[in-house]
């Protein structure tokens, strides 16, 4: 039996992706471009993380209908992506509408065709007060929307290794696993050189920067958000 990790490219499910790696030798990587503004460059993370790790069973498919629908400063050019606030409570604009659902729903299709017995998401519940298909109880009830929409003899669960970790510990088990975080990609704006001041770097440099560990990416400026 296999396992599906949902790896986006970036450093959470790069993470994820090396906690599966331990409990299933068998590990199959699923990546879902959305239109989204870095598209490539989390294409070349994904495909590098595999690589490193040896991983054949590869699906990369694409729900570019996201970008179509809009709403999020990720997928509609009318929305610029903003600078980092993270102390904000307010739901930001790089959120995706309902995105975790469509890519949970893809995965849960692969699963019951290739036997698969668990999906890994990256999901962080730290993010879950800007992206509300981050916490927990998404996830539980997408278990019981799995159990009841799958064949009787399918078992597929979800796992969220690091939904309760901050992202400094979240570096810090990276290290631990000797995760390729140097192949990984967070950045919202850019495909060359990360921003560093977006949502997803500054929340990564200072996950980085709690753990007292040097992120391996280059950035064009540091954020002190």
């Amino acid at each position: 039996m296999s396992a599906i990790a949902l790896v986006s490219g970036g450093m959470d499910s790069c993470v994820t992706a090396a906690i599966a790696r331990e409990t299933w030798p068998d590990l199959a990587f699923l990546h879902i471009s959305y239109g989204q503004l870095t598209e490539e460059r989390e294409r070349q993370a994904f495909n590098d993380i595999a690589d490193h790790y040896g991983v054949k069973k590869r699906l990369d498919v694409s729900i570019e209908y996201l970008a179509k629908i809009g709403g999020s400063s990720l997928t509609d050019q009318a929305i610029k992506v903003a600078d980092a606030h993270l102390d904000s409570k307010e739901i930001p604009t790089s959120y995706v509408p309902f995105r975790n659902a469509n890519m949970l729903a893809i995965a849960t299709s692969w699963a019951e065709v290739i036997g698969g017995g668990a999906i890994y998401i990256g999901a962080v519940a730290e993010d879950s007060s800007g992206y509300p298909d981050c916490r927990p109880e998404f996830f539980e009830a997408f278990q019981q929307t799995i159990n009841a929409g799958t064949k009787p003899d399918t078992l597929v669960e979800i796992r969220t290794p690091i939904i309760h970790l901050s992202k400094a510990e979240i570096v810090k088990k990276g290290f631990d696993l000797a995760a390729p975080l140097h192949l990984s990609w967070s950045c919202y704006r850019a495909e060359t050189l990360a921003c560093g001041t977006c949502d997803s770097c500054a929340l990564r440099l200072r996950g980085f920067e709690r753990a007292r560990i040097e992120d391996p990416i280059p950035y064009a400026q540091i954020s002190h958000e």
